[in-house]
């Protein structure tokens, strides 16, 4: 009988190495794939290290693996769209354009011409199939869950796809791979954007786009210091302002609660729960429904701002096939433009789309 192949995307990290390890346990004939998408191997960012844990935990476990530069494609789709948004004064989430153009595209049409039925992939999320249709949950372990980057997968895409860690706590993930003594068993997570690595962001930024200084304004429109340009600043930052918390005697720290783009003017607050902080709504655009069609009007639901966010109570409102607006049950904090909003009903991710701004009008 022949085995159901199934290639896998594997980066050298534990969670892939794990996943591959169980889909070969599970009777599939596996095929990992490293990608390479970003041309700087530095010491932030070094694929020349990853590809060698991947190819020991292919050795170890007994699959066969091929490296793919995904670089060029990368950069058209993905980093150009990152800095056209950090340009415009919004903040962009890269990893969930890198799931729709990467992984679950050039990846996907990459495995299939390798003769894959299915793919899969390391990340923490679960795939529930109900009458032929395609639902995206949350993952078991709710402190690793990514549905929130995974929210613009379609039916296609979900329906070849495996997510074999869905069901699994990260600490048994740790176990077994101690256990088969996989060696990158105690290697760390990787954090942070991937081109980015754990060097300085503004550093990285600086190479990309101009500084362009300007004035740094209270809520009641003092001037109180200069900024290095908007594309340095998101709303809610607060390391990196300069100011400490000397002005006005108060000692809270400053946050930047909004950017003036027509006038390069960069407003910041002082505290924490400052109201300027605070959005009670929300319009967002570019949306994309994993059903592929948008909740129903006025659906009582709950919705994340941002990655590591606790679940928000909201109202959905539907403005049209791509745009739609949220209005919350309590105030959120330092809602960004360009960042993504991601609606739950329960454990299932309906979908979701870019904010676009905090009103509703």
């Amino acid at each position: 009988m022949t085995k159901q192949r199934v290639v896998i995307g594997i980066s050298g990290g534990v969670d892939s190495s794990v996943a591959a390890w169980l889909l070969k346990q599970q009777g599939y004939e596996v095929i990992g794939l490293f990608m390479k998408n970003w041309d700087d191997d530095s010491e932030y960012c070094s694929s020349r290290q990853d590809w060698i844990d991947v190819a020991s935990v292919a050795d170890l476990i007994g699959i066969d693996i091929e490296a793919v530069n995904f670089s060029k494609q990368y950069k058209d789709k993905v980093f150009a769209e990152f800095l056209r948004e950090y340009s415009a004064g919004r903040t962009p989430n890269p990893d969930i354009l890198c799931n729709t153009e990467i992984k679950f595209k050039a990846f996907l049409e990459h495995a299939i011409a390798l003769g894959a039925q299915i793919i899969a992939t390391g990340h923490y999320a679960r795939i529930r199939e109900t009458g032929k249709r395609f639902k995206l949950l949350k993952a078991l372990d709710l402190s690793k869950d990514q549905s929130y980057f995974l929210h613009r997968l379609d039916q296609s895409q979900l329906s070849c796809t495996l997510f074999p860690l869905g069901e699994m706590m990260k600490s048994k993930v740790r176990e077994i791979a101690a256990r088969i003594k996989l060696p990158n068993a105690e290697k760390k997570d990787s954090t942070g954007i991937c081109f980015i690595g754990e060097q300085p962001f503004r550093a990285f930024l600086n190479r990309y786009l101009p500084i362009d200084p300007g004035p740094m304004k209270t809520w009641d429109n003092n001037i109180v210091g200069k900024h290095i340009g908007l594309a340095f600043y998101t709303l809610g930052q607060r390391k990196g302002i300069g100011l400490g918390g000397r002005r006005n005697g108060s000692g809270k720290p400053w946050f930047v609660f909004s950017k003036d783009i027509i006038n390069n003017t960069l407003h910041i607050v002082q505290g924490h729960d400052h109201p300027s902080l605070l959005s009670s709504t929300l319009r967002g655009k570019s949306a994309s429904w994993i059903s592929g069609n948008a909740p129903q009007e006025g659906l009582e639901c709950v919705a994340k701002t941002r990655y590591r966010q606790q679940d928000a109570a909201c109202t959905f409102h539907y403005m049209s096939d791509c745009h739609f607006a949220l209005r919350f049950t309590q105030p959120q904090w330092a809602v960004t433009p360009g960042q993504s909003a991601v609606l739950y009903n329960g454990d299932i991710c309906l979908g979701g789309g870019i904010i676009d701004t905090t009103s509703m009008l």
